[in-house]
């Protein structure tokens, strides 16, 4: 009687590496178990928890029966007039609720099950590398290959995109972009988005933005978004989460706007997989969406001096980080004693020599060896001592 002792014997399992969250969850609580008390910088998980309003909004819809039951899978009316407002107020774009809006659980899975719904069997599609593992790995899930595009500092989006699709061997069906980037805090213009359009309707692509960390940009600036780009309703699927805005990653909230077609593929493909999220959640996500702009403002501006505090702290450590424009990350090269050790070992490294937990590079793609992320979701007080810690590594090192 055969068994089953290998997951790898599945041919699509086989094609996804392990998740790089899965190996620092690893490192963290082995260090943990062995009493250390870890500074844990690997994960983009807020520290703070949901606005108030939102919490006592959901308490309230509870405790009604009515919301308990299987709901339409394309989400309640209520949060997808609510999502049309959001996009209406924040980037001046007018949708249809009931046509353009799709309600998610989450952007990392909505954007699986667009690719799902958009790729076929022997399809490619153009994503940017390193990039968050969806990105690239929503295609594989899809049974489609995937044809990386570099970003990153000193890198021109447009340039590697052009370079890529240049060098294919099949042609791509659709491109994903991700603005602000995770994980290279890379932020685009307006110019570069339209280029990347252009190129998308030369060649009958569609679009997938992923826009989730469009509200925390520092020092005054601000990501523009693909559909304010005259021409993208056409051919484009965006996608905003309330999991870094609102500090609700664990409430798995998200929504999609965009082309009507490519709305309805992805909730047909939604529709098969599950009902929707909680209906007093997204009567929360409502409150959030429409009364909590402060608490947005405060998160952005809360990231902000954490950036500077982990820019300056390491820096005076000796591990110079270069200063990110937006998002919850820093993007930062290994250190030059350590750079032979690779992203893997040198994270694991970091948590076994100072208790400090950050993310791989490589963990983002091939593109991110010599690179770890470093997430932004502990106080300054936390940061200060992880760049004590870091030191210490460091003159060890040298």
């Amino acid at each position: 009687m055969k068994t089953f002792h290998d997951p790898e014997v599945f041919a699509r399992v086989k094609r996804l590496p392990t998740y790089v969250f899965t190996i620092t969850d690893r490192l963290r609580d082995e260090a943990k178990a062995r009493g250390v008390d870890v500074v844990d910088l690997s994960m983009g998980n807020p520290d703070r928890g949901a606005p108030a309003r939102v919490v006592e909004r959901l308490r309230e819809a509870a405790g009604d029966a009515r919301l308990h039951r299987y709901l339409d899978p394309r989400g309640l009316p209520e949060l997808r007039a609510a999502a049309a407002r959001w996009w209406k107020r924040r980037h001046g774009v007018e949708v249809d609720p009931e046509r353009e809006v799709l309600i998610t659980i989450g952007s990392k899975e909505g954007i699986g099950h667009a690719l799902l719904g958009l790729l076929s069997e022997g399809d490619a599609v153009l994503a940017p590398t390193p990039t968050y593992p969806i990105h690239a790995y929503g295609a594989v899930l899809a049974g489609a290959e995937t044809i990386p595009v570099r970003v990153g500092p000193g890198l021109d989006f447009f340039d590697s995109l052009v370079e890529a699709t240049e060098k294919a061997e099949r042609r791509p069906k659709g491109i994903v972009v991700n603005f602000p980037a995770n994980p290279t805090a890379s932020v685009a213009t307006p110019e570069l988005l339209e280029k990347v359009l252009r190129f998308a309707e030369a060649r009958h692509l569609f679009v997938i933005s992923d826009l989730a960390y469009c509200d925390l940009v520092f020092d005054g600036g601000r990501a523009p978004a693909m559909l304010t780009i005259p021409g993208a309703r056409e051919r484009t699927l965006e996608f905003m989460s309330l999991s870094k805005s609102y500090g609700m990653a664990g409430w798995r909230v998200g929504f999609c706007v965009g082309n009507a077609a490519l709305v309805a593929a992805a909730a047909r493909v939604k529709s098969y997989l599950d009902y929707g999220l909680f209906g007093p959640t997204q009567l929360a996500a409502v409150t959030a969406l429409d009364e909590c702009e402060d608490d947005v403002a405060a998160n952005r501006e809360r990231y902000q001096r954490r950036r500077d505090a982990l820019v300056a702290a390491f820096g005076a450590a000796g591990w110079r980080i270069p200063q990110p424009a937006a998002s919850m990350f820093a993007w930062a090269p290994i250190p030059e004693p350590f750079r032979p050790l690779g992203s893997l070992e040198f994270a694991r490294r970091l948590v076994e020599e100072a208790g400090v937990c950050v993310a791989p590079g490589v963990g983002f793609g091939a593109a991110g060896e010599g690179f770890v992320r470093i997430a932004l979701v502990e106080d300054e007080a936390r940061l200060a001592l992880a760049a004590e810690r870091v030191h210490g590594m460091l003159q060890k090192g040298r």
